[in-house]
């Protein structure tokens, strides 16, 4: 993929993670209304998909970078963003509409995706200042 296609792909993801996370929203908040602590859960999973779907607005500008062109990172931090909010936000959903958890130790993993997204941003960060302009 070009680095304009891929920037692409990370806005058409933040997109639809921003999209489906406010219609998750909405629905888990008229729905799951009855019971506060399922409710409560729902919603952390919805968080957690809209700060992280911001995220990946940021994965898409940094990966257009042409100091980045060449760099696998923003991939790297996309690529955890997107599957941080499929296991996490993916496993709160379901327990708190199933009341089972689909694959355990899935939401641990995707809370380690999360940060490790973050931790690349670090990384980028750091190489960034280290550049001489």
């Amino acid at each position: 993929m070009t680095q304009h296609s891929l920037s692409g792909l990370w806005l058409v993801l933040a997109g639809f993670f921003g999209m489906t996370g406010v219609a998750a929203g909405a629905w888990g908040w008229h729905e799951l209304g009855g019971d506060d602590s399922i409710r409560e859960i729902f919603m952390m999973g919805v968080s957690y998909q809209l700060w992280h779907a911001l995220a990946l607005i940021g994965v898409a500008w940094v990966s257009s970078r042409p100091e980045t062109a060449q760099s696998k990172l923003p991939t790297i931090a996309g690529g955890s963003f997107v599957a941080g909010i499929v296991l996490f936000s993916g496993t709160l959903y379901a327990y708190a509409v199933t009341g089972i958890v689909p694959v355990g130790g899935a939401a641990p993993v995707g809370g380690f995706a999360l940060i490790l997204g973050w931790s690349v941003f670090i990384i980028l960060g750091v190489k960034a200042m280290g550049k001489k302009s």
